[in-house]
């Protein structure tokens, strides 16, 4: 497969960030949805609004989330919008918990566990989206990038419950009591990336903000603090090679702190989301990195 391009910038600013979308070369037309996670309540490593809001501005971008499948402030819509507004994502775009009223099933072609995928209904509202990440470690995945949010993040609760039993259960509260072999949830992630893939035609951009490099997501209500220097942010039309390239920076940084992320990902065997992206033909891990600055 040829290689795919993932550009990459060293400076994390509002103007970098518009940069290195535009470097990418692709416009997102109509309904622009922005994807980023909102941050549980307690956290303060996801996504500053005030690094986000120019490029959402130039995009006339909505925000969009859905709400979690586990116990916190983000698991009902009511507790959810105002965890939004207290992190200041209101006052940058328009916002949508596309989750709000209901859910809808898109196939997974191919699927070795997942036959659909249950996303927020109000997908269906959206042309394009702009797969907006904090890269960062994650206590259940190893680690999260462009697939993670593309395949949690765009699940709706009962379908977050879905990905992470591999198809056993789509209701929330049996979550725990249904985990399967931890190489099966980390395929059930990269088939409902598929699944997105195929029913937004390919209409996605990747970015991923590789900063406040915690082992711990922006899901958790009380991280880790930072355990390495922030690295940049990276672009790609391609989230295999963009989750490829963010955590080769990871392991080739010479910062010390470094093990303590990688340990994390490769306990959880991470790097498994990737490798069955690319068997599912959704990307390649093998890449042409561009310094933009």
């Amino acid at each position: 497969m040829e290689k795919s391009k993932v550009y990459f910038t060293k400076e994390i600013t509002p103007e970098s960030l518009v940069k290195i979308y535009d470097k990418v070369g692709k416009e997102l037309k109509g309904n622009v949805a922005v994807k980023i996670s909102t941050g549980e309540p307690g956290g303060h490593n996801f996504l500053n609004p005030n690094l986000i809001k120019d490029l959402i501005n130039k995009l006339n971008g909505t925000i969009v989330e859905c709400n979690t499948a586990y116990s916190g402030r983000r698991n009902t819509s009511e507790e959810h919008w105002k965890a939004i507004k207290e992190h200041g994502f209101m006052d940058i775009a328009k916002v949508d918990i596309m989750d709000e009223k209901t859910d809808m099933s898109i196939p997974v072609k191919n699927g070795l566990h997942l036959k659909e995928n249950y996303v927020g209904a109000h997908l269906a509202n959206y042309d394009s989206i702009l797969m907006l990440s904090h890269f960062k470690g994650h206590a259940m995945g190893g680690f999260g990038g462009a697939l993670k949010n593309m395949s949690i993040g765009i699940s709706s609760s009962a379908g977050k419950a879905w990905i992470h039993t591999a198809g056993k259960t789509k209701v929330p509260e049996e979550l725990w009591a249904n985990l399967p072999e931890q190489d099966h949830f980390l395929e059930s992630m990269a088939e409902a990336d598929s699944s997105v893939i195929d029913y937004m035609k390919g209409n996605i951009v990747y970015i991923n903000v590789i900063n406040n490099l915690s082992i711990d997501c922006d899901c958790d209500s009380n991280p880790e603090a930072p355990c390495m220097a922030d690295i940049g942010i990276v672009a790609s039309l391609d989230p295999v090679a963009i989750d490829k390239a963010s955590l080769d920076f990871v392991y080739n940084s010479e910062d010390e702190g470094k093990q303590r992320l990688i340990n994390r990902i490769e306990e959880k065997h991470g790097i498994r989301t990737i490798e069955h992206s690319e068997e599912l033909g959704l990307g390649t891990t093998n890449y042409e990195l561009i310094d933009i600055d």
